[in-house]
């Protein structure tokens, strides 16, 4: 009896022996995952892609009608002069044609002109395509260690059972279903900083993906571990860059983002996740918004009226979330103000900041205005000097109509976010250039502020004013907004 109670209490103790084994060693605890830091999803194009359905569009013709209800885009209201186009048909099997397609003018809200005149007639159930891609620049700071043989997972959206990876926009119903087309882009797309450059892989895996499974880029730790606390950035370059999605079909106001978020993992050597947080884009029409982390960005272009008082001035015209529309210039030497109002709210612990461009100086019938300085001589209406010497980043008094040109300022309406003021230093009208993008200048900040904030508002206020001897035409050019917040 003894022998068989001695062999029980072996038996116990080997099995106890046993199962601690297996818990320390065979089947350990998954640790659960904290949250990365600082992180943020940047666009370097926000605009939301074009697609609209087409009505009527005649072989010969410049002219090309869309179909106004059912579609991501049923007016042409963001649409504008020198958008490259692409017809497709209603399977959306690539480009119709080899012809390309630049929009010309918008005639009115359903029509618009092209050029050249198209090369065949149009499928009244295909689409006319205008895509917008750019980069896309992650950032984040590892909260612990990723090893030697983990890596980093970005998941990146794409639109429910969307050819996602031929270049031209994708459309859903909603922004869950909703997504980014992956343009080809290939591992020499792709660029790794931070933690020893050279210990990230130079041969990412980026998979493509499949009915409703999204996109996946996969970046292998080399050589040796990734220290907590490190500041990475991931990097898909802008040639050719990720497809924005045209406007979801369900919901969308236009000027107003549609918000997409993007997971960042780091992940051990067997897949098992370390640390992750969201990230929000958020793309809108003719505006570039980047929000950062699953929390909270609001950013709006709101309308203008005209005899409004904006930064001191009585504006002339009433504007749109997506138009400066000053019409005729009747009068030379003589001011003509616009203005736009933006709202900004979000939760980010580290605040946010808005900044503005232009693709170039306002040029007749869009012609290139090359050099920061071209004006009446080559069909431009150069950006102004003011009343002294004032640049993007540099602002001075404007108060003298014979010094012509186009300008904004700026006036708080809620908050004291304004980056300066169109009244500081007892100016009337303290102005500053549009940073130009064509001649090479910086977009600037024009609102900012290092904390939360709620219903922050300021003023954008043109100014232009033309000369006796600029040139009879139509003039335009594009003004974006960035809006970036970091958690």
């Amino acid at each position: 009896m003894l022998k068989i109670k001695r062999l029980l209490i072996y038996s116990l103790a080997l099995l106890l022996g046993l199962v601690i084994f297996a818990q320390k060693f065979v089947f350990p605890r998954i640790t659960k995952s904290g949250n990365l830091t600082s992180a943020s999803a940047t666009l370097s194009n926000s605009r939301l892609s074009y697609r609209a359905g087409v009505a009527s569009g005649s072989s010969g013709s410049a002219i090309v009608t869309i179909d106004a209800t059912g579609n991501p885009d049923n007016n042409t209201s963001h649409l504008f002069p020198g958008d490259a186009l692409c017809f497709t048909d209603v399977l959306i099997n690539g480009c119709i044609g080899s012809t390309t397609y630049t929009a010309a003018n918008i005639v009115n809200s359903t029509t618009f002109n092209l050029s050249p005149a198209l090369a065949n007639t149009l499928l009244t159930d295909g689409y006319a395509d205008a895509s917008q891609s750019g980069s896309l620049t992650i950032a984040f700071t590892t909260t612990s260690q990723v090893p030697l043989d983990g890596d980093i997972l970005i998941t990146i959206p794409m639109a429910d059972n969307a050819k996602g990876n031929d270049g031209l926009p994708d459309a859903a119903s909603s922004i869950a279903t909703g997504g980014f087309d992956l343009n080809a882009i290939a591992v020499g797309d792709i660029t790794t900083t931070g933690c020893t450059d050279a210990n990230w892989t130079a041969t990412e895996t980026i998979t493509v993906g499949a009915t409703t499974v999204d996109h996946t880029i996969r970046v292998d730790r080399v050589t040796t571990a990734c220290a907590a606390s490190s500041a990475v950035t991931v990097t898909i370059d802008a040639t050719p860059g990720i497809v924005n999605p045209p406007p979801i079909t369900t919901g969308h106001t236009q000027g107003g983002a549609d918000v997409y978020t993007v997971n960042v993992k780091t992940r051990d050597g067997s897949d098992n996740t370390i640390d992750q947080v969201d990230v929000l884009v958020a793309p809108v029409e003719a505006v570039f918004v980047s929000a950062t982390v699953d929390e909270t960005l609001t950013f709006a272009v709101a309308a203008g009226a005209a005899a409004a008082s904006t930064c001191g001035q009585t504006t002339d015209i009433t504007t749109t979330a997506m138009t400066i529309p000053w019409g005729t210039f009747a009068a030379v030497n003589t001011f003509y103000e616009g203005s736009h109002d933006l709202t900004v709210s979000t939760n980010a612990d580290a605040g946010y900041s808005v900044k503005i461009e232009e693709n170039d100086q306002m040029g007749k019938n869009g012609v290139a205005c090359t050099g920061a300085t071209a004006g009446e001589s080559v069909n431009c209406i150069k950006d102004t000097v003011c009343d002294a010497t004032c640049s993007e980043s540099t602002s001075t008094e404007w108060t003298t109509a014979t010094n012509n040109g186009l300008g904004f300022s700026l006036a708080n309406v809620s908050g004291t976010d304004a980056a300066f003021l169109y009244n500081e230093s007892s100016r009337t009208f303290s102005s500053r250039q549009i940073a130009d993008i064509e001649g090479a200048e910086t977009k600037q900040t024009i609102m900012s502020n290092a904390a939360q904030v709620s219903g922050s508002r300021a003023y954008v206020c043109y100014r232009a004013s033309v000369s006796a001897t600029q040139p009879a035409g139509y003039y335009y050019n594009k003004v974006k907004y960035t809006a970036t917040a970091t958690f």
